[in-house]
C-alpha cells in the first residue's frame, strides 16, 4: 500500500522537475586546470555542492587554482624560509620540489612541525613567508595573527585566505554556538568558529599588516572553474595601509 501511494504521487510534473534538477547539476562546460594541465569536465565538491569545483585529475579546488595562477604569473617565487600551516597536499607536493627551506606546520604529526598557530613555538623574526589558507576560521584569529606577525622577518609576507562573505559588513561569530551540529549550521563546517565579512581586512590591519588582494574574475573564472570574486590576501609586515 505504501509503494502504491508513492507511485501515485510520481506524476509527470514531478518527473519533469526531477530531471530539470538533475540537469542543473551536470558539469557546465569543459575547463582547464593550471596545476596539472587537465582539460575537460570538472566534478562537484562541497556541501552544498559546488558545480565544476574539483579537477578530476589532480584534485585541485577553486582556491588552489586561483593561487597557482597568481603563483605562475606575478609571483615567480616565494621568499624562504617558508612555513605552511595546515598545508593543502596539492600545494605541499609542488612546494617541496621548488624550495629547500619549506616546512609544514599543524597540530598533527603528519606535518614537519607540530605547532599551535595561537602560540607558535618559533623564535621571533625567523620566517620570511607564512602560508595560511582556511585556517583562521578554526581558531582564535587575534592570537594567531599576532603570532604570525611575531615570527615573520621585517620584510616577511603572509599569504592568507578565509571563507569570506563580501556582502556582510562584519564577521559572523557567536560564543554560544558550541556543538558541532550548530557550528555546521551557522558557520558551514562543524569545526568552524565564524564566517568572515568585509571587516576581515580590518583584522589584518589591526594585526599590523599592509594588504593586497588577489581576486578571481573575468575570463579566468570561466576557463579555470574559479569562484567568482573569491580572493586571497598578500599581507606585508610593516605599517598597515
Amino acid at each position: 500500500m505504501i509503494m502504491e501511494s508513492v507511485v501515485r504521487r510520481v506524476t509527470p510534473r514531478v518527473v519533469k522537475d526531477l530531471l530539470t534538477r538533475l540537469s542543473a547539476t551536470r558539469p557546465m562546460y569543459p575547463r582547464s586546470c593550471p596545476m596539472c594541465g587537465y582539460e575537460g569536465y570538472f566534478t562537484h565538491y562541497g556541501r552544498p555542492l559546488r558545480i565544476d569545483a574539483r579537477c578530476p585529475a589532480c584534485g585541485s579546488l577553486e582556491r588552489h587554482r586561483l593561487f597557482w595562477l597568481w603563483f605562475q604569473g606575478e609571483c615567480n617565487r616565494l621568499s624562504e624560509p617558508i612555513l605552511h600551516f595546515a598545508p593543502e597536499k596539492i600545494l605541499e607536493r609542488r612546494f617541496r620540489k621548488l624550495y629547500g627551506q619549506y616546512q609544514t606546520a599543524d597540530l598533527y604529526d603528519a606535518a614537519d612541525r607540530k605547532l599551535n598557530i595561537e602560540n607558535i613555538d618559533l623564535p621571533a623574526q625567523s620566517v620570511r613567508t607564512v602560508i595560511c589558507n582556511h585556517v583562521l576560521e578554526h581558531v582564535d584569529d587575534v592570537k594567531a595573527l599576532a603570532e604570525i606577525y611575531r615570527i615573520l622577518l621585517p620584510d616577511g609576507t603572509l599569504i592568507i585566505s578565509v571563507p569570506l562573505i563580501e556582502g556582510w559588513e562584519t564577521s559572523y561569530e557567536r560564543d554560544d554556538i558550541q556543538t558541532p551540529q550548530l557550528r555546521e549550521l551557522h558557520f558551514g563546517q562543524n569545526d568552524h568558529l565564524r564566517f568572515y565579512g568585509r571587516d576581515f581586512r580590518d583584522r589584518l590591519r589591526i594585526a599590523g599588516f599592509a594588504i593586497e588582494e588577489v581576486t578571481a574574475g573575468g575570463q579566468d573564472v570561466v576557463a579555470y572553474g574559479l569562484q567568482r570574486g573569491e580572493k586571497f590576501f598578500m599581507c606585508r609586515k610593516g605599517t598597515a595601509s
